[in-house]
């Protein structure tokens, strides 16, 4: 009975993934259980007999042909324990970021989808659970100076770039400096939506406050006879447009409306000690018929002025 070793588990290795064993198909290797030197192609020391995948682990035992120098070699320092790290060459078929997947320290997605190609024996891996692995026919080998191909979780380099220019470009029309964290940023994002809300309440009192005054020099211009009170919506209206500034202008350069018989007075006179006009000819003409027949008196004093003689009314 050979040494039984892992040639693969569910833990997590030192470039930061995991291989679930549950997703690693291993029938093809079964068929053709090569054991290879380094994962260096023509360099088969033996196989790998009895393979197991259970426990969350793919297990076998390495048999050594001892038909090479190299694979009598290995045997001899496997049996003696200078070298013992085995690593499984896998196919990636499929990686998740799912968070349900993922372990304490975990950086990189979770390979859940593989398949077992060949194992090898290796000398100084980058752990206990050493692997190669093999995506879009590209072999990522992970060992003390192997790269890993895979991507951070959650990072896509250029993306990740583009985010951080766009975090500084937004802190600095903030008025941030360009290093404020996500949450200095959304602070100040707040405080500027406060603003504008408050903004807009003032703005929408301010015009109410606006509507009662333009309202009420209306109201005043219509008590005073400078407007009718069918006017009253039109110069509203025209105050909205113009302005309480200029409304009240425009309004105290309309006279009120006088009645002829407040400026000639009543029963026939003017008011003692006021002639508003001195000869006829200065009464308007749309006046004249009124001044003849609601103050004749006046009348006959006006025509008199004007033509030297007594007028019969």
């Amino acid at each position: 009975m050979g040494k039984r070793v892992r040639i693969s588990n569910d833990s997590l290795n030192s470039y930061g993934f995991r291989v679930l064993t549950s997703g690693m198909d291993v029938a093809q290797y079964n068929r053709n259980p090569v054991l290879l030197y380094m994962h260096e192609r023509g360099n088969v020391v033996g196989y790998v007999k009895d393979l197991k995948v259970e426990n969350n682990e793919v297990t076998g035992e390495l048999m050594f042909d001892c038909a090479s120098e190299l694979s009598e070699r290995c045997k001899k320092q496997f049996e003696f324990g200078s070298l013992r790290m085995v690593s499984a060459g896998l196919e990636i078929f499929e990686t998740s970021e799912d968070k349900d997947l993922l372990v304490t320290g975990q950086t990189r997605p979770t390979i859940t989808r593989s398949k077992l190609f060949e194992v090898s024996i290796a000398d100084v891996g980058a752990n206990d659970d050493a692997l190669v692995l093999q995506r879009n026919g590209k072999v990522i080998t992970l060992g003390r100076d192997g790269d890993c191909d895979l991507p951070l979780l959650n990072n896509n380099n250029k993306q990740q770039k583009t985010e951080e220019m766009e975090n500084k470009t937004i802190a600095l029309q903030l008025g941030l400096p360009e290093t404020a964290t996500d949450a200095e940023i959304s602070a100040k994002l707040a405080e500027l939506k406060g603003l504008k809300e408050q903004n807009v309440s003032l703005q929408k009192e301010k015009e109410n406050l606006a509507l009662v005054n333009i309202t009420n020099l209306v109201t005043q211009a219509i008590a005073e006879k400078r407007l009718e009170e069918k006017d009253k919506d039109q110069f509203v209206e025209l105050g909205k447009k113009i302005g309480a500034e200029e409304l009240e202008k425009t309004l105290k350069a309309m006279h009120p409306a006088v009645k002829l018989s407040s400026v000639l007075g009543h029963q026939g006179g003017a008011p003692a000690g006021e002639q508003k006009y001195t000869k006829l000819s200065e009464v308007p003409a749309d006046q004249i018929a009124t001044l003849r027949s609601e103050s004749p008196d006046e009348y006959k004093r006006l025509y008199k002025a004007e033509y030297g003689i007594d007028c019969e009314i």
